[in-house]
Formats: C-alpha cells, structure tokens, sequence
C-alpha cells in the first residue's frame, strides 16, 4: 500500500466527521485548556480550516497532556495522561488512517486495542495452547510500559511502513508535546501516555516487535496490550525462553521487564486479564475464573454499594448494583462461576435487606411493613424490636417479608440466572 500521502486521507471530510463522532462518543475529561468536549463542534467550526493547514504544512503545535494518577489494586498508580479534546480529534483522525495499515502487519494472537478483539479471545486462546500440553507458562511484566517507550525506537518502526513526512512529524510532535503536572511542565522524553486516542496503536506497533521475534522462534504465546504469556512444555524451556525474551525487550525495544512480577509458573499460579485458571480433573483439562484478586475486588465493591450509611434510595443502589453486575459478568461470563454467583447473590440479597431495614427506620414502621408483607401481627412486632442488623436479616420474619421474588420485583438481578443467560448465548 501506498503510504506516500496519507495526510490528504487523515484530512478529508469523512474521516474527521468520523473523528468527531467518536470523540463525542468517548466523552473524556478537560484537557490542560479546559476545553469541553461539548466545545468541540463550535470551535472546529471557526478554527478548523486553519488546524488543517496547520496541518499540512507541519505548523500544528499540540499541547501537553494533563497527567492525572489512578491509583493501582498494588498500592502504585498509573499515570494518564488527558490531551485536549482537540489534540483527540487529530490523534482520532490519525489513528483510523493508520489502524487499517497495520492491522494486516499484526499477529494473530495480538488481542488487545484492536477491531473486533478482546480479553476473553486471548483467553480462550490460552487455554487451548494450554490443553495443547503447553502447561509452562512465561508470565512477562512490562514495568510502566507507557511511561518507558523509546521514542526514536517508536519512529524508526513506525517509519518502515509509513512514508508520509507530514504524519511521522504529527506523530512524534504528539509523542513529545510534555505534560502538566498541577502547574508545572515536564518534557516528554520517554513514554506514549496512556489516555490518547492513538496511544494504543503506537503501543501495538512497538509490541508486534516482540510478536515478531516470538512467532520467528515458534513460540506460543497470546499478548493483550502489555501483557503476555508465552506457554512451552517443559519448566526448563520457560526459564531459557524467560531469560531471552526479557533480554530482547530490555536490549532490542528498550523497554524494562519487571523480575519481581514477571515468572514461570503452572496455569493455577498466575493471573491474567483478571481470569486465574485451574484444572478440571473430571474433563481433564485446564479451565479459566475469576481470579481470586478480581473477586476479592467485586465483593470490595458490592460492599460499598450495600453499605447501610450510604445515604441514597434503595433503588439507586439497585441500579447500582445491577449495572456492577451485568458488567462483571459480560466480563467473565466465559468463566467457571457458578456458585459463586449463587453465593453471592445470596450476600449481596441478605445487604439489601439490611439497607431496606434500615431505611424502614422505627419499629413501629418495621412492624407495619413486615405485617404488609405477609408476615404474622404477633412475630412482625417480635422481630421489630429486636436488636442487630445483621442477626435480625438473617431471621425468617425478614427473608419472609422481603423475599428473593419481592428483591427481583424491585428490580435486582440475580448473578446466577444473568450468568446462566449470558454463558448460553457467549
């Protein structure tokens, strides 16, 4: 493919009309202007016939990216970084021209960032390398992998393929436009921040290095993103191919391998895209679930939205609720998890009940709410005044009164039977 002139292609009408679209769609916070993404419309509308001619004759200047820290389940954090909205639209308009050149350079096994792809693919994928007797797994970290890619490496990749001066210029102009932290500025000398629309298109055409060398070795593997797993037969083969791999990265891609997260180890002993695995002895072979760290971080959540002295309706939080729980399990739905949703239903039914006893406030209003319900005049007034939350909904007065049927009248979804759903259909 010719890629001589694409900076016509980025410009012309249909692609920024499709650039704006999915910046809208995106939303996103202020960049370092402050400028809105509502804003958009109206200021391309005066400006941008002069962004384009900036453009073409390499005038335009992005501006720094606002960092904002997110913090990590490990205690660290990630760092963002926001562009304006306007330097979106561009690095958008950019990224779709560019996405479909490389799409045909990728590997197959490459999931993350891409049309079409997702997490649970490169799981599903895993698994069968995996039940392919590739049980050994090369468990590689990439430390801060944004934050640390080589720029001059990034272009010179970057430039194999794409020959159009005026977009390896807008390109690296994005790379190193800075970043304002609070009020201070700091270049950009390192690192593609994570937050910019073309930002995981630059991180795939770095990795497919790795997937290069990986594939030229024969090896199986499966990346998302920065993460990846490289599955072999034999512990001895993964401690060689761990030693040549991160030597590649750190030597050839400039990129750091961290040794405190990265090992080899047997499926059950490693985490990845959230999912752990484990295996079924009765169908003999390796299967996926949450891991216990990504359930250990729902039940976190679920609490928070259960929590009694939240002050909001019960029915806030059961669309709070809902909306977690549908998440989580589209999520996972390719997972082993059925009694744990059925425990779990069960946990997140008896913290409902205890918000809606709560909220009931007097004994007198519980008492009549409970006599409403069904539940006898003489044991509705026993357990109105009866002490303790959480002994009190665990009583049969309660589950009685505010039953599973009446808690899925009010709008509650059941994990178990949306999972059930969900695993038929995925």
């Amino acid at each position: 493919m010719d890629t001589n002139n694409l900076m016509e292609q980025i410009l012309s009408k249909d692609n920024l009309n499709t650039a704006y679209l999915q910046v809208i769609r995106n939303k996103g916070a202020e960049g370092v202007d402050g400028m809105k993404y509502t804003e958009l419309g109206e200021y391309l509308s005066e400006y941008g016939e002069e962004i384009k001619n900036q453009l073409r004759i390499r005038k335009y200047n992005p501006q720094p990216v606002r960092r904002v820290e997110i913090p990590k389940p490990d205690g660290g954090v990630r760092n963002l970084g926001v562009p304006t909205v306007v330097d979106r639209f561009i690095q958008q308009a950019v990224a779709q021209v560019l996405t479909p050149i490389f799409e045909e350079q990728f590997h197959e096994h490459s999931y993350g960032f891409r049309p079409n792809r997702c997490a649970q693919q490169a799981v599903l994928t895993a698994l069968e390398i995996m039940n392919d007797g590739c049980d050994w797994i090369v468990d590689i970290d990439l430390e801060k992998f944004f934050d640390t890619v080589n720029h001059d490496k990034l272009m010179t990749i970057l430039g194999k393929t794409i020959k159009d001066g005026d977009v390896i210029s807008i390109v690296r102009k994005f790379l190193v436009s800075g970043i304002m932290i609070e009020d201070e500025y700091e270049e950009s000398v390192l690192g593609t921040p994570q937050g910019g629309n073309i930002s995981p298109l630059l991180a795939n055409i770095m990795l497919n290095e790795l997937d290069k060398e990986m594939e030229q070795r024969g090896l199986n593997f499966v990346r998302y993103a920065d993460d990846c797993i490289i599955m072999v037969k034999s512990e001895m083969a993964a401690n060689r191919i761990m030693r040549s791999i991160s030597n590649f990265i750190e030597e050839k891609l400039g990129l750091k391998v961290n040794i405190t997260k990265s090992k080899v180890d047997k499926p059950k002993g490693i985490k990845y895209l959230g999912f752990g695995f484990y295996y079924d002895t009765f169908d003999k072979q390796y299967k996926a679930k949450p891991h216990a760290k990504s359930i250990a971080k729902f039940k976190a959540r679920i609490k928070e939205l259960t929590s009694r002295s939240w002050g909001v309706s019960n029915a806030y939080k059961v669309r709070k609720l809902n909306q977690l729980i549908r998440g989580w399990i589209n999520y996972f739905k390719i997972g082993s998890m059925k009694n744990f949703c059925r425990l779990m239903d069960g946990h997140i039914r008896y913290r409902l009940r205890i918000c809606i006893w709560k909220h009931w406030k007097t004994p007198q209003n519980r008492a009549k709410n409970l006599i409403r319900l069904g539940v006898p005049k003489w044991a509705a007034w026993r357990t109105a005044y009866a002490k303790g939350y959480a002994r009190v909904c665990r009583a049969s007065d309660v589950n009685q009164a505010i039953s599973n049927k009446r808690l899925a009248q009010f709008g509650l979804v059941s994990m178990l039977d949306y999972y059930t759903e969900r695993r038929v259909t995925c």
